[in-house]
């Protein structure tokens, strides 16, 4: 117990360099995900066909291989194959690379969800604004838009949850956030050499922090029970 009651204050220190590195990364994803979700959402509901089809098949392989794999090829490819490294090696260069993959990740999972959240808005009330002289324009962000939030907030509130866990998979490319530093002390490269007691530790600040997305989600979609 002494022993850890001296190395606990070393290891906070460091799991919360590597939780501001998780929450940036979460941030960041959020903040490009879903403006892009909705422009790819339009793409593959596009009436253009060959746009529809590239935009579906592109959706198509990045939900259906793991975000790990993706992470991997986004930040080698361009080194190993094109010979360019266009990330470079620092920190820096893994946080940009790990944030463009996640973006673009995500970005195809919620373009799914605004997809099914603006197709499932009756067609007759498109047809109704129409009727009342509203531009298609007017239609999608004074009618469709709004009920679309609704309808979407329960699937995109799901998402971010699991985003915050998702995090956790930049460690591939050597991103030091917080299951990186926690493991660190299990390999010994914090100076300390064989301690779990850390991982238990990274649990905490997930548990907490999904706890308050929870909540903040939650009053969030009661918010917009005055669309039912």
């Amino acid at each position: 117990m002494e022993l850890i009651a001296e190395q606990f204050p070393i290891v906070i220190q460091s799991l919360n360099i590597g939780f501001i590195q998780t929450l940036k990364l979460f941030f960041v994803t959020l903040l490009g995900a879903v403006p892009l979700g909705l422009i790819i959402s339009f793409g593959s509901m596009s009436r253009f066909r060959p746009l529809s089809f590239l935009t579906r098949i592109i959706v198509w392989i990045i939900r259906g291989t793991p975000l790990m794999i993706q992470l991997l090829i986004i930040y080698y490819f361009p080194g190993l194959v094109l010979n360019n490294p266009i990330w470079g090696g620092g920190e820096s260069g893994r946080f940009l690379a790990a944030s463009v993959a996640f973006v673009f990740n995500y970005a195809c999972y919620f373009s799914e969800i605004y997809r099914g959240g603006i197709q499932g808005v009756p067609r007759g009330q498109e047809e109704a604004g129409l009727v009342l002289g509203m531009t298609k324009s007017q239609i999608f962000f004074k009618v469709t838009l709004l009920q679309m939030i609704k309808r979407i907030v329960p699937p995109m509130s799901n998402e971010v949850i699991t985003l915050v866990k998702d995090t956790s998979l930049a460690r591939i490319i050597a991103l030091q956030e917080i299951i990186w530093a926690g493991q660190a002390f299990l390999k010994g490269s914090q100076g300390i050499s064989g301690a779990i007691w850390p991982l238990f530790f990274t649990a905490v600040y997930y548990l907490i922090f999904n706890g308050i997305l929870t909540v903040l989600l939650g009053r969030l979609e009661k918010k917009l029970d005055y669309f039912r």
